[in-house]
């Protein structure tokens, strides 16, 4: 459950079981519906761009009325780029625990 996700359950993770959240949300929301319930502001979105307002093309966006970095936010990060990051960090430090 959640707590799994979070981190904080009382099994071991290790580091490499990162979660990308746009896929995540694709599989257990796969019609969005938790999504629309609870983040209205990008409600009417389809759903192939509910998960990632920002891949949306602008046409899109425009119909659902959705104007990024005032209706909903834009990225704050790059998914992939942070990824990398978080695993040169705890690549670093394995080695350093060796």
């Amino acid at each position: 459950g959640w707590q799994w996700v979070a981190g904080s359950g009382s099994d071991a993770a290790t580091y490499f079981r990162m979660f990308n959240p746009v896929l995540q949300g694709q599989k257990f929301d796969p019609d969005g519906n938790y999504v629309r319930r609870w983040i209205p502001e990008i409600a009417s979105l389809p759903t192939e761009y509910l998960f990632n307002p920002w891949e949306a093309p602008d046409s899109v966006l425009s119909a659902a009325g959705i104007k990024l970095g005032e209706i909903y936010p834009a990225p704050m990060i790059d998914l992939k780029q942070s990824r990398d990051a978080a695993q040169a960090a705890f690549e670093s430090l394995k080695k350093d625990h060796e």
